[in-house]
């Protein structure tokens, strides 16, 4: 159902959802880009899509179905036929004593109720959802993965016993690999040969899922077709290759990273999944705190110094300077970044991708950075002591400078520049603020259950958090007894009990005291122990208030921080 900008602006602005001012540059870009108000809108973060339909719905007077929320069965969806679905934007996702629940872009379309109700025999009770939600939810119209892979395969080998070409199949085959790992919500894919099979795994919500196992004697001619997508050579077998590929899944535009290298038995493939949904966030929707979020808007606002993440790989690290970006994105100010790689383009930066072919790394690509006179520099990583030394003195020389360190937490992130042999003082005064992050997954909502645990299972989850993790639990202890949550897994879930990812953060802020002990180069036990009596909220911490606010496991905060 398209709603008119007048609509929009009456839900959203005078209802106080949105400021006016936001709204007109919202419109403004929309007719310069000639894309629809709404999409500007959710991919500005003014107003998510989930806010947007419960607004119109209640604006038209239905109720609103959440679909992503739904588990539905796949015989109430094959009540609608997947052409017809997708035509009339409708959905039917539940059915009660009261007849069937069908979710609609357009619930005021009475022929279609109509022809329903005749088609069903069944009284049709319409329910509003939003254009995305229901294009997304289609999917499920798809095929079963095993039964299109079983098709695939058994096309594949058989046109390879006749030696006729099988490019079609083998095509068709990637392609689906790739959209049903879109469609779960995979960051990665990865397809690893082994002795007598390809071993397909999904990496969802962090966690590697034994996907499907394919035939080995399929491994060249999926790799082949990869490296084709990816533009990379298909006749170089024994040296590592990077690339991308673009791709387009229900509307969102998806940039897929290909890393190939060689193993021992064979070529092995790994596919990060970057989608549009992932650019969206910003600081307050990543999970950080009241509290960490003052501390990172303040060393934001500043014109120049330090601001680093830290953290292993895979923590979200680079979302969080993205995010940082996003804010400092301005036409006033000049951003240069130095990668590797490029995740995500931004629009108004200037993004370089380290090349070691070309000899453009970190630190001779920050060199180049600073004399292209910018306001804001985002390193992807410092590793070594040039890109250190050039980074910290970029910040001492009037430079907002962005960066990543591997360091466990925040407070060793200190000791890591003490040892590229960075002079305590630049440090001491160049860092405005170190951000230190985990990821952990969310517990799906659509299954979520309180859990009571008695004294004996606290005290052996106290052992294992430690003191300060153990003094927020206390607060919630009632009768000798800790209520928590947990989910027993659903259809919406894939039965695992867990649906998406947020952090869990600490935000050491360089203030006098912390100065002090960098100059007298104190270990970062001590560091810690200061930042902490000044009102750091640990990772831990952190956690542990997730985890009695319903949002993570107790099982997830002790995996990321511990294991």
């Amino acid at each position: 159902m398209q709603v008119t900008n007048e609509k929009l602006q009456q839900l959203l602005v005078e209802s106080g959802h949105i400021g006016q001012a936001d709204f007109e540059t919202a419109q403004k870009e929309a007719q310069e880009q000639n894309i629809s108000l709404e999409d500007v809108l959710i991919n500005k973060n003014l107003v998510t899509d989930d806010q947007l339909g419960k607004l119109i719905a209640d604006d038209l007077g239905y109720k609103f179905a959440n679909l992503k929320r739904e588990g539905i069965d796949k015989n109430i969806f094959k009540m609608i036929p997947s052409v017809v679905a997708k035509n009339q934007l409708a959905i039917a996702f539940a059915r009660d004593e009261n007849g069937i629940k069908i979710a609609m872009n357009n619930p005021a379309d009475l022929d279609f109720i109509s022809l329903m109700k005749k088609k069903t025999g069944e009284k049709v009770i319409p329910y509003f959802a939003t254009k995305r939600d229901i294009l997304l939810s289609l999917d499920i119209y798809q095929k079963k993965l095993g039964e299109q892979y079983d098709e695939l395969i058994k096309k594949s080998v058989t046109e390879a016993e006749k030696k006729i070409k099988k490019d079609v199949p083998i095509v068709k085959l990637v392609d689906t690999l790739l959209e049903y790992a879109y469609k779960n919500k995979a960051s990665d894919v990865h397809i690893e040969p082994h002795k007598n099979k390809i071993v397909v795994r999904f990496r969802i919500d962090g966690v590697l899922h034994n996907a499907m196992d394919l035939p080995i004697d399929l491994l060249e001619a999926i790799v082949s077709r990869i490296k084709i997508l990816a533009r990379l050579r298909t006749d170089e077998h024994f040296s590592a290759q990077d690339g991308k590929i673009s791709r387009e899944f229900n509307g969102e535009e998806i940039d897929i990273r290909v890393s190939i290298v060689p193993i021992t038995s064979g070529e092995k493939v790994v596919m990060r999944i970057l989608s549009e949904h992932a650019r969206q966030f910003t600081l307050d929707t990543l999970g950080l705190s009241e509290k960490t979020l003052e501390k990172v808007d303040n060393a934001v606002k500043r014109p120049w110094g330090m601001i680093l993440a830290t953290g292993p790989t895979g923590c979200g690290k680079t979302t969080t300077l993205y995010s940082v970006l996003k804010i400092l994105d301005r036409p006033e100010v000049n951003i240069a970044t130095i990668e590797d790689p490029v995740e995500y383009d931004i629009d108004g930066v200037n993004q370089i991708q380290v090349n070691t072919r070309t000899n453009l790394t970190f630190s001779k690509g920050l060199r180049s950075v600073v004399r292209q006179d910018p306001d804001i520099i985002m390193v992807g990583e410092i590793r070594d002591e040039e890109t250190a030394s050039t980074a910290v003195n970029s910040a001492m020389t009037g430079h907002l400078v962005l960066s990543t360190l591997h360091t466990n937490n925040a407070a060793t992130a200190i000791p890591r520049f003490l040892d590229m042999k960075v002079e305590p003082f630049l440090i001491a005064s160049t860092i405005n603020v170190i951000i230190a992050q985990r990821l952990v997954r969310k517990i799906c909502e659509k299954c979520r259950a309180s859990l009571t645990l008695d004294q004996k299972k606290i005290n052996e989850i106290k052992q294992q958090l430690g003191p300060r993790a153990s003094k927020i639990l206390d607060e919630h202890i009632s009768n000798n007894q800790l209520t928590i949550y947990q989910s027993k897994g659903c259809k919406a879930c894939q039965d695992t009990g867990y649906s998406g990812r947020i952090g869990i953060f600490e935000a050491l802020k360089m203030d006098d005291s912390i100065k002090k002990l960098i100059m007298e180069k104190t270990n970062a036990a001590k560091i810690e122990k200061q930042a902490i009596e000044n009102g750091m909220t640990t990772m831990i911490e952190d956690g542990i208030k997730k985890v009695m606010a319903g949002v993570t496991t107790i099982d997830e905060i002790i995996r990321v921080t511990q294991e």
